[in-house]
């Protein structure tokens, strides 16, 4: 009689432990990432100012099926700085985008080193980033939001993007 009970016992104890293995597969592979906003037209990436620190923050979002990414940083005086995170000299290489080290941001594909202070200047060009200038993106008192409209019109620059 103990076998019989032992066995039975047993007999559902497999299937439990499979539906747990399966909801747990489940949620791991349906839970949202939160690390990707995709952005249709008339919305925007918001930024919440909070996070903007004078290390660099990076916003991965995707435009069209396109994956791209923004920065932020704050430069030793508190201005907010924002650009794509792509090279405007280095972006056909693919490997044209940024990474921080610190309170400076070094080009993956040249190694070009700077800080905050050089980042989203308007005519900068060189090893770069693609610049999101004050008046492409709106701020608030809690955030700052990159329109649509400034996100699709650097998308052409992503297209070998490997960042």
């Amino acid at each position: 009689m103990a076998k019989s009970e032992s066995k039975k016992k047993r007999s559902w104890l497999l299937p439990v432990a499979a539906a747990v293995v399966l909801l747990a597969a489940l949620f791991v592979l349906l839970r949202p990432s939160g690390t990707e906003n995709a952005v249709s037209e008339r919305q925007s990436l918001t930024i919440p100012k909070a996070e903007i620190t004078e290390v660099a923050s990076f916003y991965p979002v995707t435009i069209d099926g396109t994956e791209m990414e923004v920065l932020a940083i704050r430069t030793d005086t508190g201005e907010i700085r924002t650009a794509m995170n792509t090279c405007q000299s280095c972006y056909d290489s693919g490997r044209g985008y940024y990474e921080a080290d610190g309170t400076e941001l070094v080009c993956q594909n040249c190694g070009f080193r700077f800080t905050a202070d050089e980042v989203g200047l308007e005519g900068s060009g060189g090893c770069n980033p693609w610049p999101i200038t004050e008046a492409q993106r709106t701020d608030t008192e809690d955030s700052v939001q990159i329109p649509y409209e400034t996100l699709l019109a650097a998308k052409s620059a992503f297209s070998n993007w490997k960042g």
